[in-house]
Formats: C-alpha cells, sequence, structure tokens
C-alpha cells in the first residue's frame, strides 16, 4: 500500500540518492557561479578608484526607493508594470526557491495561517511571473517596441538571448507549479489532507490534469519537477552573467552605488586634488581600465531596455549617439577581452574601435538618458571623460578649436574684448530708463548678476541681459556686475573635456567674486547656474532669475498687468534648470501668475523635456544628423496648440528661434525669454532710475 508521495531528498535518481544528487549539484552550481562573477569582477578591480561609500543611509533609501520599489518602472506604463509584477513574483518566491534548493525540502515550513497566507500568495506569484514571460516573448517576437530595435551600425539583435532567458524563466515557474501541483493531486488520490493550491493559480491547473494521471507518474512528475527547477535554477543563476540580465545580480549594487548629487561631475581622478592634476600622467579615458569601477558595473547592469536612447535627443534627430549602446558596446567588449578562461584585458584605445569620435561629440550631456534609467545608470560622467582622454590626446573637432582657443585668450567663445563685457548695458534706449554704471570696485553690492559670455556678447540675448537687471531693480535687490572682469563660466568647457581650461575661468572667477564682496549671485543662465552651484566652490549661494521672480511674486514685489492678445503660451523646460537642478516650478508659477495667460504644456516637459540641443559649445559643433534637435522641438510646441514658447534660457532661446525659421513657422510661432515677458508685463507704478553697479570693472 502506497502511504505517501517520496520526496525528492529520499528518491533514488540513477542509482544515486537524492540527497547526494542535489547536493553535488548545488555545491557545482554554487562554486561555477562564484568563479563566473570572480571573472566577471576581474575589470572592476582593475578599473579607475571611484568614491561611492559616503552617506551611507541615503544610498539605502535609494535602493527602497529605486530598486525595492521600482520608481521609475511605471513611466513606461506597460513595460513598467509587468516588471514591477515580475520583480514582486521574484521577491515572493525567493524563500520558497532557496528552501527548495538549500534545503532539499518539499515545501516551506510556515506556521499555521500565516503559512497559509503564503502558499496562496506564492501560487499566484507564480502564475503572474509565468504570464509576464508570455507577455513579454510575445512583445519581442510580434509587437517589437521601437526602442527594442538594434540598428545594423550597432550589430545583431539581443531577440534570440533574451527570449532564451524568459524560457528559462517561465520553466523555472512550471517547473515549481508541477512539483507542487503532482504532491497535492497524489494526496488527493489517496484521500490525504491536501497541500492548499490557490484557486485558477498555475499549480492548480496542474493539479486538474493531474487527477487523472496514475500515482507512478505522479511520483515522477513530482521528482522530475523538482529536479528540472534545481537545474533551471543554476544554469539561470550562472547563464546571467553572460547576457542582458546580469542586471539581476548587480542592478543592487549599481542603485547603492549611484550618484547622490545632480548637475555635478566626477573630479578627473578621485582623491587627487585640482592643485596636483599636473601630476596626472593621463587624462579621462582612453582604454577600458581607465573607466571607474563604478562605471564598469554599470556595463554590466544596463537591462537593454532602450528607454535612455528612446529619450536621447541626439539619438531622435539621427547623430551617431544611443546611450543605450555606450553601455552594451562596453559590455561586449569586457566579456571579449575578460573572457571566463584565459588572459585577460589587452589596453586597447576604446575611440576608433568601440566608440568613434562623433559618438562621444554628439552628446549634450542634456541628462534625458539619466533621468529614464530605473537602475541609475550613468552617462554624462563616461562621456566627459572619454572627451576629456581625446582632448588630452589633442583631438578636437575642428569646429571646436576656435572657440577653446577664444576662450583661452579672451575668457569667452566668440573672441570678443574683455572691455566690452557690459556693452549689452549701454543701448541707449535702455539707458534711458536705467543707467547701468560700470564701477572701479570702490563700491559695494550684495548681489552679484553673473550675466556670462553668450548673454554679454550675443546680440539678440543682451535682450535678456537688460531684462534681468530691471527685474532686479524693480524688487530693489543692491546688485551690480564684475564687467570686464568676469570670464566665462566654463561649463561647457568643462563638459566638452577641457579641465584644465576650466580649472583657469573658474579660479579667475571665483576670486573676482570674492572681492566684490557679494553676499549671493543671481544668474539667467542655467548652464552658469550649474557650474556657479556645483563646480565652483567657496563661493556665496547662486539662484536662477525664475527663483528670485516667484520668491518676489509670492512676496508682493512683483505684480503683473493682464497679457492683451490671444496667443497660447508653453514652457520649454532647459535642460540644466529642470533636470540637473529640478527647478521646473518656479518658471511656471510665474506665468500662471500672469492674469490672462493661457498656457499649455508640451507632452514632453518637465524630467522628460526634450533638450533644445544648443547648450553651450553645442552652438559651435556641427553634428552629423538628419534632423536638428532643435527643429523637432519647435514641432512639439506647435503639436500642443501654442504659438509662443517661454523659454528661462539664452542658449535655448538661440536654438529656438533658430528652429523655428528652418521649420519654416516664422510668424506662426514665437520665442520669448522668461524674463523679457516679466519685464514686459511688470507693473510699474513708479518708474525708477536702475543703478547697476559695474563691480571691478
Amino acid at each position: 500500500m502506497v502511504e505517501g508521495i517520496q520526496s525528492p531528498a529520499q528518491a533514488t535518481y540513477w542509482l544515486i540518492s537524492g540527497r547526494t544528487l542535489f547536493l553535488v549539484i548545488h555545491l557545482l552550481g554554487l562554486a561555477c557561479f562564484a568563479y563566473i562573477i570572480a571573472r566577471r569582477l576581474t575589470p572592476l578591480l582593475r578599473g579607475e578608484s571611484d568614491f561611492r561609500f559616503d552617506r551611507p543611509w541615503l544610498r539605502l533609501g535609494r535602493v527602497f526607493k529605486f530598486w525595492l520599489g521600482q520608481w521609475r518602472h511605471p513611466r513606461y506604463k506597460t513595460a513598467g508594470i509587468m516588471h514591477i509584477l515580475i520583480f514582486a513574483g521574484f521577491v515572493l518566491l525567493a524563500t520558497r526557491a532557496f528552501s527548495l534548493v538549500l534545503g532539499i525540502s518539499d515545501s516551506l515550513v510556515m506556521p499555521g495561517a500565516i503559512g497559509h497566507l503564503y502558499d496562496i500568495v506564492k501560487d499566484y506569484a507564480a502564475t503572474i511571473v509565468f504570464l509576464c514571460m508570455v507577455i513579454a516573448a510575445a512583445r519581442r517576437l510580434v509587437f517589437k517596441p521601437a526602442r527594442y530595435a538594434v540598428p545594423a551600425r550597432y550589430g545583431k539583435p539581443h531577440t534570440a538571448d533574451a527570449i532564451f532567458l524568459l524560457a528559462l524563466i517561465a520553466l523555472l515557474m512550471v517547473a515549481d507549479s508541477v512539483f507542487a501541483a503532482s504532491k497535492a493531486a497524489f494526496q488527493t488520490r489517496l484521500g490525504q489532507p491536501v497541500e492548499f493550491l490557490a484557486v485558477l493559480s498555475l499549480p492548480w491547473m496542474w493539479k486538474s490534469v493531474f487527477l487523472s494521471v496514475p500515482l507512478s507518474t505522479l511520483q515522477q512528475l513530482h521528482l522530475g519537477g523538482f529536479l528540472a527547477h534545481d537545474l533551471t535554477f543554476f544554469f539561470l543563476l550562472c547563464y546571467r552573467p553572460f547576457g542582458i540580465q546580469f542586471h539581476v545580480e548587480t542592478s543592487l549594487f549599481t542603485v547603492f552605488f549611484a550618484k547622490l548629487d545632480r548637475g555635478t561631475l566626477k573630479p578627473v581622478r578621485w582623491g587627487v586634488p585640482d592643485e596636483h592634476l599636473d601630476q596626472v600622467k593621463s587624462f579621462g579615458v582612453k582604454t577600458f581600465e581607465d573607466f571607474t569601477w563604478k562605471h564598469m558595473l554599470d556595463f554590466y547592469s544596463c537591462a537593454d531596455c532602450g528607454r535612455c536612447s528612446d529619450n536621447c535627443p541626439a539619438n531622435a534627430v539621427g547623430r551617431p549617439l544611443s546611450p543605450r549602446f555606450l553601455t552594451i558596446k562596453a559590455r561586449d567588449y569586457a566579456f571579449q577581452h575578460y573572457p571566463m578562461f584565459g588572459n585577460s584585458g589587452n589596453g586597447k584605445a576604446l575611440i576608433g574601435s568601440v566608440y568613434s569620435e562623433d559618438e562621444i561629440w554628439s552628446c549634450t550631456t542634456c541628462g534625458a538618458c539619466e533621468e529614464e534609467c530605473p537602475l541609475l545608470v550613468e552617462y554624462i560622467d563616461k562621456i566627459v571623460d572619454l572627451r576629456r582622454g581625446m582632448v588630452d590626446e589633442g583631438n578636437v573637432p575642428q569646429s571646436l578649436q576656435k572657440p577653446l582657443k577664444a576662450l583661452e585668450s579672451r575668457g569667452n567663445p566668440y573672441g570678443k574684448m574683455e572691455k566690452k563685457k557690459a556693452d549689452w548695458a549701454k543701448a541707449k534706449e535702455f539707458q534711458q530708463t536705467c543707467d547701468v554704471k560700470i564701477l572701479d570696485g570702490k563700491n559695494g553690492a550684495d548681489t552679484l548678476y553673473f550675466v556670462d559670455s553668450i548673454t554679454s556678447y550675443d546680440d539678440r540675448m543682451q535682450a535678456i541681459g537688460r531684462a534681468t537687471a530691471k527685474i532686479l531693480d524693480h524688487v530693489g535687490a543692491n546688485f551690480g556686475i564684475l564687467g570686464a572682469t568676469e570670464k566665462d563660466s566654463g561649463h561647457e568647457v568643462r563638459r566638452f573635456g577641457e579641465e584644465t581650461l576650466f580649472m583657469a575661468l573658474r579660479d579667475h572667477n571665483v576670486e573676482a567674486i570674492k572681492e566684490s564682496g557679494v553676499q549671493r549671485i543671481v544668474t539667467a543662465d542655467p548652464h552658469a547656474y550649474n557650474a556657479l552651484k556645483h563646480d565652483y566652490q567657496d563661493v556665496p549661494p547662486v539662484e536662477h532669475i525664475s527663483q528670485v521672480i516667484a520668491s518676489e511674486v509670492k512676496t508682493g514685489k512683483i505684480r503683473f498687468n493682464p497679457v492683451d492678445n490671444n496667443n497660447v503660451y508653453t514652457y520649454h523646460d532647459p535642460c540644466y534648470l529642470g533636470r540637473h537642478n529640478q527647478i521646473y516650478d518656479d518658471p511656471r508659477d510665474v506665468l500662471d501668475a500672469i492674469p490672462g495667460l493661457k498656457r499649455v504644456e508640451m507632452t514632453r516637459s518637465r524630467d522628460r523635456s526634450f533638450c533644445c540641443g544648443g547648450g553651450g559649445l553645442m552652438l559651435f559643433y556641427e553634428p552629423k544628423e538628419d534632423q536638428r534637435i532643435g527643429v523637432k522641438r519647435v514641432q512639439m510646441a506647435a503639436e500642443s496648440g501654442a504659438n509662443v514658447i517661454v523659454t528661462a534660457c539664452p542658449f535655448c532661446m538661440v536654438n529656438i528661434e533658430d528652429a523655428i525659421k528652418v521649420a519654416g513657422l516664422e510668424g506662426k510661432m514665437t520665442a520669448i525669454d522668461l524674463t523679457e515677458l516679466v519685464d514686459q508685463q511688470i507693473a510699474r507704478e513708479i518708474p525708477k532710475e536702475c543703478e547697476t553697479a559695474v563691480l571691478g570693472g
């Protein structure tokens, strides 16, 4: 008489006891996995240092938010929800899986109602994960979202690898369900107390099928299910480090060690202060081993989801850059040159073999890729480090050589004379209402208006400088400007890899700012704002003019006249004001405070804003592209129903106004800076003289 179903540990497989067989499988599986991980860690041990151990509690909180909480996944609803379900299923099944694999136990023993509840959740989790695998496979094979596509220049699609991995996970769910269902069917046939299976779950459905199966077959299904689960578990564990699912093992660490501060750049070398950079033999990244260990970890953690490239403006207009493949190509390089067996690494130059020059220069550093990545993979620091390496080799695009030389000799990319830095304030009509005086440095001010190069020298952008000065005067700010003493903030210089030139510009400006004795800095240029806030040290607090205006609107110092037109306005978020510094609401609050102004949002706005394509030295760079980034952005504004684009960045103004012409929308669309609009609409009860002090002129 049959007393009960035999457990895998008690059974015999091919004359080998189950306990011995599974012990061998487990030891071999774990040893194989440990060896593979050790080999994968080899390049990380050879990589450059990277300080990522500060603020551990903040890092742990981000793990709970972005890794465990899957915070960014729902930004793509279908794929995001599906991934959350898969992740939750894996978390719930992890305890069960390790109980089966490590304990060789028929079931996870939990007391009373807790165990009963877990069994229900476990059954549904396995079912949901299995269904998600089927849906994911259908998306890859049938629906094929555009972001999964692999252009020919990047090699072959990863569809086969993805489908194989999905099939392994589905097999894992089926094997576990067959294991549980065969036992329940066996118990039912013998009239024994039956292990509960959740209604309509995968194990429940298998049990319905198995009820008519002979007991001997149920025994074999039970033992076979466990063996299949065991082998699949370890095969999947050891296979993932070879493909696109390596992020299952590495993502937790990638998120924990992710960059904490937006808008910043990594130093040339961690632990090497600026004054000792002359001792560094080589700047930037030239070979794979020049990447930091964290950036190599990023390469392993890319899930190949394509979200970064789907939001990259350079990729959208056909430039030779796709953040997704920036990472995948580096990972492929690591797999090839750091194999499981044999010698590792060859120090091969990356530019010209793995990456092209145009690919690296095409990036606008807008941050859209980093904002979208659910695993917080970093791109800008890698791009800048690769540029540093090229600059160190004297490899600079022809179109950038002239502005960089001008910055070195004149302190601005236009090559204009320093003494003309404050000429924007000498316009005749402007002087009639606002007298900007150049002082000899003896007079002080509380606030410094940092103008920066484009607003000082570009004829059209000088209007932003005048509007900003008038606004500051209107609110009673005691402010001044540095005039000829001010040099370019160096923001783009640094992001284009010229670290030494940036340091010279920064150090000059820091000294001038300190000598001025100001207590705060205001700028209308987001690039200058980001540099002063994140790249400079020991300078007073900095505010963007939109923050100042929003604050003064709340205090009542700024009131507006109603708009007297039927225009529809939309606000374009500058990348270095929005994504890099999280200033989204202040400009919108200002616009919404203007009576009668009708504002609409573009589909891509706030943290998903689309770069104008012209930040800083990008105005001088001549990329290979199918369409201008700015034109694409202007078309988005037109699609929103707006006919006036408001921005808060002089670089955006240059590019958007030019894009309006190229797109053939002159007369239908206009652009205006936030400061210009505010200056137009301010309710000035009593005209004031504006005495703007130019410090150190």
